[in-house]
């Protein structure tokens, strides 16, 4: 459509329409609210397999029952007494009480819970995270930045769906490695990139497969970064000093604040491990009560309540949770072990139901008595949240159909 056509429209319109400059300013001064409407996932990752025993199905009077209690939240569950801003905010966000994954190894369990499938030696397949960027990350034409994100960590590797979808790192502060600009005026960095861009596409010309290829959008994608105003997502420490302190003003909860910011240019995957081990062989209730889980509450609490006083918390998924969870049983070091026979996660936001727990453990934590849920479940109702379509397939490089989440249903509790 022509500029003179379009205009001869607006003009045409009703007398209550607006005229075309009204609305192209209209559409200016609302893009930052279309882009904080779309959909999004920010995964908080507990590494080293959070005792969730003692955070979100607690078992009091059972020998394994722990030191903690439980008490009371806005929801229709019960949780730790050392999550108490958590519990203000629990009808907003539900608890999985039922995930039995059975890969009680850190690295075969973190494959797992992000990826849905158990490794293989023959294939490499990509973490959900990595999945949003191939399925909305390319469709979303004025992001600059990387789709999907990881704060602190690296996360997986993106699998068959090539290094374009790989997680982009940085660190606590928003910083990336080794894209230090000081000191290197414009014309200087033009040179670099000009020589670069020569030697890869003599490379992609070279016919080496597609790692060349790969590597230059990636690349293209981190000079956006440098270059582009959507790096200033990264900058939480411009926000009001009061909205860090709603996240706790510790590096946790400025790494969640960061993901928001992410979230409102629209990229729609970010990952944010948490700082710090949860493998507590020993010490544990004193190791979460002085240090984990207070810093977990405000984060947790923190976030969700940015996100629903901005209007952003129905589009914007929360997902909390490790590799697996911890043995029922309290060893002798007052610790728990490795445990992924039955353990609980947190999900919210996204338009998810909230205030509730889905599935059941018996009375010592030991046995599931309900619906049992893997990775793929999780996943699939994280897909439904973002619509992405569960009958979509993915192939891997040596032609073998991937369904997505491994053909994980959405859990029915959560969707309606």
């Amino acid at each position: 459509m022509s500029r003179r056509h379009f205009l001869s429209h607006m003009a045409m319109g009703s007398a209550t329409a607006m005229g075309a400059t009204q609305f192209l300013s209209h559409l200016q001064a609302h893009a930052a609210e279309v882009k904080s409407n779309q959909k999004a996932c920010i995964l908080i990752w507990l590494g080293g397999g959070a005792p969730t025993i003692d955070m979100w199905d607690l078992k009091p009077g059972s020998k394994n029952g722990g030191e903690f209690k439980p008490v009371s939240t806005k929801g229709d569950l019960q949780i730790s007494e050392h999550l108490p801003e958590v519990a203000k905010v629990m009808d907003k966000l539900s608890v999985i009480r039922s995930m039995s994954t059975r890969e009680a190894d850190h690295m075969r369990g973190t494959y797992y819970m992000h990826s849905a499938y158990v490794p293989n030696p023959t294939v490499v397949h990509p973490p959900f995270g990595s999945v949003v960027s191939y399925e909305l990350g390319t469709k979303r034409k004025d992001l600059e930045i990387p789709a999907f994100v990881s704060v602190g960590g690296g996360s997986m590797s993106p699998g068959f769906l090539g290094m374009a979808h790989a997680p982009f790192v940085v660190d606590r502060r928003g910083r990336i490695q080794n894209a230090d600009m000081d000191g290197m005026d414009a014309q200087r960095l033009s040179q670099r990139l000009q020589m670069l861009g020569a030697i890869e596409s003599n490379f992609i010309r070279s016919n080496r497969g597609d790692i060349g290829q790969a590597h230059k959008e990636v690349y293209e994608k981190a000079v956006n970064l440098m270059t582009s105003k959507q790096m200033q997502a990264f900058r939480f420490d411009e926000e009001k000093p009061e909205i860090r302190q709603m996240y706790g003003n510790h590096e946790f909860g400025d790494s969640l604040l960061m993901a928001r910011r992410l979230v409102e240019v629209g990229v729609p995957f970010i990952e944010v491990q948490f700082p710090g081990s949860w493998d507590l062989h020993d010490d544990v209730f004193n190791r979460l009560k002085d240090t984990n889980l207070p810093r977990l509450d405000t984060g947790i609490a923190g976030l969700t309540r940015d996100l629903e006083q901005r209007g952003m918390l129905e589009n914007v998924t929360i997902v909390c949770m490790g590799e697996f969870g911890r043995t029922p049983r309290i060893n002798q070091n007052v610790g728990r072990d490795h445990w992924a026979t039955s353990w609980s996660m947190l999900i919210g936001g996204g338009g998810l139901k909230g205030g509730q727990a889905i599935g059941a453990t018996d009375e010592d934590g030991v046995r599931i008595i309900s619906e049992s849920y893997l990775p793929g479940d999780v996943w699939a109702t994280v897909a439904h949240a973002l619509r992405i379509p569960l009958n979509t397939v993915h192939t891997s490089k040596r032609g073998r159909p991937m369904p997505l989440a491994n053909g994980g249903q959405p859990i029915k509790g959560l969707i309606g």
